[in-house]
């Protein structure tokens, strides 16, 4: 028999999981960030104000509002409020050059974009290039700073005493569209779902074991799927106390958590080797630390051992996914660090896994074959990109576009990327998009861009360039030619100059033989 409730009485969105652990835990410490500390009552209050200010700003139910900015309280504050409006919260990597930030703009129909006063030239300056951007927010920092003049301040939305209006919004609204890339040289807004997003927070929940009653430290930025999703959301939802910052450097890191006892951190392998390096680290000062998390690229096993001699304390777990699957996918965990070393572990609680052939057959042990899932986590589809979701889902499986190996119990091994994907420094660097970059140089004849592996990248991007006859070309310019025009993180860490490159009988280049050349 058909409902007749309103919709609102049995509603779960992102915001409503705030809201339902400040009833639970009002008094407890929600968010702190520099010098704010907000409660759980005080951080659902001030979502709500927010949002009604957003409203009277003129954002409307299922508006696209992009943000570009470091992490801060005001960012945290945003991304619910973004959703108690019935927004679209479309998060930007600041550290994208003004047309990437332009394209995004552009293809996600964004009219308003959120900033902070660290990164206000660079929004104008992407803005201003044939978007639909009308109105901009300016966003409180870690570190004190003043409102930029012709920003909204996010003080007056806070300070906003409207009613909130009713919105229609339900869980199987859009939440977010966040932009990733692929292959190709444009990037793909994933789109995804209040109740992907929240059916993943349960997986984080119990596969991860995130906790009331953790102190988490989120240090890596929150425009990034992993801080946002697996671990800041999912520490609301549950009702953690969480530390907030911008700065993710080992003099910072290690002081925070000494400062307020951090039992939960995550960072990508390169953060935690940082942390190790530093002259500041001291296993004594970090005895509050009890689980540590690692993912965008594989932890070295000498790494893992390192951690477990000087961190005894410290379990640790592997995280896998990619953003359209919100974006966990399986997992490692503690006991098997060391057992299964470079493994991804097995699918989390509310996911599927396979390793299958082009066939879609389960692969054999030891044989490679392509990952794929199904799960409530997984996006509706690419905004308005039918082609490439199509692609995606075919035979009703999600492409995961990697191709791995699974053993005789079950565990993941990641052993190459079907869409050729480098994640460097815990970033992901589609390498066509770099080869393309290179290519305007008018010496080269041919090019190839690969991960190596690297004792602080993890995997340097490394471009392998054929110079044309009678041409020449240096390896300091083909890198000030990339970072002139692109951001930091895509451009290569090494040159190399090569005569040819390998390639099949039928003129495929063999990026896997070239590893193996340069891996020294």
């Amino acid at each position: 028999m058909p409902s007749t409730l309103h919709p609102a009485v049995r509603r779960q969105t992102i915001a409503d999981a705030l809201h339902r652990s400040a009833c639970r835990l009002p008094d407890k410490l929600a968010v702190a960030c520099g010098a704010v500390r907000w409660t759980y009552a005080e951080f659902d209050a001030l979502v709500d104000r927010v949002a009604a200010g957003l409203a009277a700003l003129g954002v409307g139910e299922g508006d696209k509002v992009a943000v570009l900015a470091r992490n801060s309280h005001g960012f945290a504050a945003l991304r619910f409020a973004l959703a108690r409006r019935g927004a679209v919260m479309v998060p930007i990597n600041f550290m994208l050059k003004a047309d990437e930030v332009a394209y995004i703009l552009r293809h996600a129909g964004a009219r308003t974009l959120a900033t902070d006063s660290g990164l206000a030239a660079l929004a104008r300056e992407a803005a201003a290039l044939d978007t639909a951007v009308e109105r901009f927010i300016w966003l409180p920092s870690e570190d004190p700073s003043e409102p930029v003049p012709g920003m909204h301040p996010f003080d007056a939305l806070a300070a906003c005493n409207d009613p909130l209006p009713d919105v229609t919004l339900g869980s199987h609204d859009l939440a977010q569209i966040v932009y990733t890339s692929g292959t190709e040289s444009t990037p793909k807004g994933a789109m995804l779902t209040h109740d992907a997003v929240l059916w993943q927070y349960v997986s984080c929940v119990i596969n991860a074991e995130i906790a009331e009653d953790d102190r988490s430290l989120h240090a890596l930025p929150l425009y990034h799927c992993a801080q946002l999703d697996v671990f800041f959301g999912p520490a609301i939802y549950i009702g953690s106390s969480n530390v907030i910052t911008s700065k993710p450097v080992p003099d910072n890191l290690l002081a925070l958590i000494e400062q307020h006892r951090i039992t939960s951190f995550f960072a990508p392998p390169t953060v935690w080797i940082a942390l190790l390096r530093s002259p500041l680290f001291d296993a004594g000062k970090l005895g509050s630390l009890a689980k540590g998390y690692y993912g965008a690229s594989i932890m070295p096993v000498e790494v893992l051992k390192e951690l477990a001699s000087r961190l005894p304390r410290v379990r640790l777990w592997n995280l896998y996914g990619q953003t359209e699957i919100a974006p966990l996918a399986t997992m490692l965990g503690p006991d098997d660090q060391l057992r299964k070393p470079g493994s991804c572990g097995k699918a989390v609680l509310n996911v599927e896994t396979r390793v299958v052939n082009d066939a879609m057959q389960d692969v054999a042990v030891g044989e490679v074959g392509e990952i794929v899932h199904r799960s409530p986590h997984l996006m509706l589809g690419y905004f308005h990109d039918d082609e490439r979701t199509q692609a995606a889902f075919q035979g009703d499986w999600f492409h995961s576009g990697d191709l791995a190996t699974i053993d005789a119990e079950g565990f993941i091994t990641v052993v190459d990327r079907k869409k050729d994907m480098i994640k460097t420094g815990g970033e992901n660097v589609a390498s066509r998009e770099v080869e393309e970059m290179i290519y305007r140089l008018g010496a080269v004849s041919e090019v190839a861009v690969i991960g190596l592996p690297d004792p602080k990248w993890v995997e340097a991007v490394t471009a392998v360039i054929v110079v044309k006859a009678g041409h020449s070309l240096t390896e300091a310019e083909v890198i000030a030619h990339c970072n002139q025009h692109m951001a930091a993180f895509k451009s290569p860490k090494r040159v190399v100059f090569a005569d040819t490159l390998p390639k099949n009988p039928s003129g495929k280049l063999l990026k896997r033989e070239l590893r193996l050349r340069y891996v020294a």
